[in-house]
């Protein structure tokens, strides 16, 4: 399958996953499509729930998921850490797992297949929404930086919209509470979804670069998002356009 087609295609079956039940079946295919090891959607906050950590959908084998939880590895486990507090992709590699407690957790993880390498994205949603979308694999370490170079971009879409579809299935987001964006703001992510350039979509509606460039700035601020790809990405993903 090529590159945009298995993209659009995982985005298709995220959208028409009925429960989360079927979602999760969606995100065991969508590793399969990527040839990965395992994905994880781990939601850390939601207004919709009082307690921490309220949805968890992952591929990782049902042993090492009790013994997470068991053990409550959420506490100590690097990457939650790193990841409820930054803004940025947590490259496991990069990460410092040099801690007696931290490296003997990466130890376990890695005895259950895991994955050698991995990438956590931190996803923010309206009314203070997080959660960390990981993907991990076993292959070698020249395949994984290829990997990541060709596919982050699908990455960190697919992961706004897995987060956005789970949810308001999971009941943890209304419908009310879905960003209201302007007519303008809504015009110029439609005509960016398009194709068309800043320039190119000043002359449509007859306003000015900055004008366009401000209903940009203020669409990314309202989705919580950082770039007008993504914004594009979560505006389609909410049906917003």
């Amino acid at each position: 399958m090529l590159s945009s087609s298995r993209f659009f295609y995982c985005l298709d079956r995220i959208s028409a996953a009925p429960t989360l039940r079927d979602l999760e079946t969606t995100l065991d295919e969508v590793r399969h499509i990527y040839a990965i090891s395992h994905m994880v959607l781990h939601v850390i906050r939601s207004s919709g729930a009082a307690a921490s950590n309220p949805l968890l959908m992952l591929t990782y084998p049902p042993e090492w998921v009790k013994q997470y939880l068991d053990r409550d590895y959420f506490s100590i486990d690097p990457v939650v850490r790193l990841g409820r507090r930054g803004f940025l992709p947590v490259e496991w590699s990069a990460s410092k797992w040099d801690s007696g407690r931290a490296y003997g957790f990466f130890k376990e993880a890695m005895a259950f297949g895991i994955g050698r390498q991995g990438v956590t994205l931190p996803v923010r949603g309206p009314q203070g929404e997080r959660s960390l979308f990981t993907v991990t694999s076993n292959h070698p370490d020249a395949y994984w930086r290829h990997f990541r170079m060709d596919s982050m971009r699908d990455l960190q879409f697919l992961a706004h919209h897995l987060h956005d579809r789970a949810m308001v299935l999971s009941g943890l987001r209304k419908t009310a509470d879905f960003p209201q964006l302007s007519r303008r703001e809504l015009q110029c992510l439609e005509m960016t979804a398009s194709g068309l350039m800043a320039k190119q979509i000043c002359a449509r509606l007859s306003i000015s670069v900055s004008a366009v460039q401000l209903y940009l700035a203020s669409a990314r601020r309202k989705l919580t998002v950082a770039t007008t790809s993504e914004a594009v990405a979560k505006a389609t993903a909410l049906e917003l356009i």
